[in-house]
């Protein structure tokens, strides 16, 4: 083997890392920390290249565009060997990895080990599981059946409510106004490229950080972090009553790893992958788009919080979140660690658990956010349709197969998740209405691919005779403006 050492020094020559990753590897930590509470983050890290793997191996077969991403997902089902296995890998790691995350910050928080001096590692771990939520709900958005069509196009109606620059944001979001191909295009760009990319740099500064910093070391009452002391402190424990790193703590990290991936594996093999339910379709509104299990919690509070306040929660409940996250190494950054003299911050974590589980149970049963309250298939009252060319009440017809009401109220009977109807035609004119039907908007999908011509003519006819009586519908000004101006034509002589 003469001539594998020789290949080994001449890299190292070059390389030079062999003393960093001896130092990586033999840094001493407290021995009290080589615990099984402290194999979390490395769990996560295990997770995360899975999701690489795996998530490579997804893109040979996954095509990111409106009519096929549906059809690669059923390729993958049923066509290729073990291709099922595959993706239920990447969506059970997919869960798995925000569970492990999630536990590892309570933990992290229940040690204090967002004190001095390890504020920014915390601050980058709030970052790093704001990303893993992003690349979980990308995940889900890329399925494009029913459930993340509506679960998308409940997203886009959030981001619209941000004052100032919610239609550009609905825009960037979606490559457009309607959710299309362009949409596919830039969620598979987040969940392969930017989001991995930014998370697996983040991970790398965590680490470093972590190795540079030490290990926390196990929480003892009567031990408060002092910053002109600690450093010192910690020194002197690490080497007076410390072990290597490897093995006195590395092995519990594998086998905890080792399991986490097992665990991983059987879920897979006996539950299979996440979908893909119907192909999307924005016709039918009863799909019940239930989102992935680490946003249930969301989907439970929109469903229970009276429609006034939706907005002001998803606005200000979020950032406020954040930023209490973000401060807390500094308003908290000294000061007793463990939990026995903690005991606000005991009784938050368990608030903050026992609200989350509960929301999430009851998320599995609550109804959706939008209130239907009109049967799928009810009439359109007589006195809207008295009167009306046959054209008209053509469109009607329409309207009411294809289940407006559930979104939209008119006579005062409807959904309440879209404007009621009853004077559109005061706010649109005909070929706004149009544009609204066929490419959607805001709140309301596109109808254009699930509507014929005719259908889409008829529809806009009968909506154009929804105003009061006596008040005209709306005009173009523009248009009624520039044909008052034009020059008359003059008659020709033959």
């Amino acid at each position: 083997m003469h001539w594998l050492k020789d290949t080994y020094n001449w890299l190292e020559r070059r390389i030079q890392l062999e003393g960093p990753v001896k130092d990586a590897i033999l840094h001493p930590v407290p021995k009290n920390t080589a615990s099984w509470w402290y194999v979390f983050g490395s769990a996560a890290f295990t997770l995360l290249l899975l999701q690489v793997v795996t998530g490579i191996l997804l893109a040979i077969v996954y095509v990111p565009s409106g009519a096929e991403a549906w059809s690669s997902l059923q390729i993958l089902n049923h066509q290729l060997p073990l291709g099922w296995f595959l993706r239920a890998m990447h969506g059970w790691g997919s869960n798995f990895m925000v569970a492990v995350v999630l536990i590892h910050m309570a933990q992290v928080f229940f040690f204090g080990a967002y004190k001095f001096p390890r504020e920014l590692t915390w601050i980058l771990g709030v970052f790093m599981l704001l990303m893993t939520l992003g690349m979980a709900f990308t995940g889900q958005v890329l399925r494009f059946d029913q459930d993340s069509y509506w679960g998308l196009g409940i997203g886009a109606s959030i981001a619209s409510r941000v004052p100032l620059i919610g239609a550009p944001l609905v825009h960037i979001m979606l490559g457009g106004p309607i959710i299309a191909g362009a949409t596919l295009t830039r969620f598979f760009a987040l969940h392969v490229f930017v989001i991995p990319g930014m998370l697996l740099a983040f991970t790398g500064l965590h680490v470093w950080m972590v190795l540079k910093l030490g290990v926390n070391e196990w929480p003892m009452p009567g031990r408060p972090v002092n910053r002109k002391t600690y450093i010192k402190e910690y020194h002197d424990l690490a080497h007076n009553d410390g072990i290597p790193f490897v093995p006195g703590a590395f092995w519990k990290d594998l086998v905890f790893s080792g399991a986490i991936l097992a665990a991983v594996a059987v879920c897979a093999a006996v539950f299979g992958p996440y979908g893909p339910t119907g192909q999307p379709d924005p016709t039918i509104i009863q799909t019940v788009p239930k989102p992935d299990f680490f946003f249930l919690w969301l989907y439970s509070v929109l469903s229970y919080l009276p429609a006034n306040l939706e907005t002001p929660f998803l606005l200000i409940a979020p950032v406020l979140g954040i930023a209490v996250l973000l401060a807390l190494p500094f308003y908290a950054g000294e000061g007793e660690k463990s939990w026995h003299r903690r005991p606000v911050a005991v009784m938050v974590l368990a608030l903050v658990a026992v609200s989350w589980g509960t929301l999430t149970h009851l998320a599995t049963f609550t109804p959706w956010s939008p209130v239907m309250n009109a049967w799928s298939g009810a009439t359109v009252p007589a006195k809207f349709v008295h009167n009306l060319s046959p054209t008209e009440r053509q469109g009607a017809v329409v309207f009411q197969s294809k289940q407006c009401r559930n979104c939209h109220a008119l006579g005062g009977e409807g959904g309440q998740r879209g404007p009621a109807l009853d004077t559109v035609a005061t706010r649109l004119t005909e070929d706004q209405l149009i544009r609204q039907v066929v490419q959607g908007g805001g709140n309301m999908p596109a109808y254009g691919t699930s509507l014929s011509p005719p259908e889409v003519t008829a529809l806009v006819r009968f909506l154009t005779t929804l105003h009061p009586v006596g008040q005209p519908g709306a005009t173009d000004a523009s248009r009624a403006d520039a044909e008052t101006n034009s020059p008359p034509v003059k008659a020709q002589a033959h």
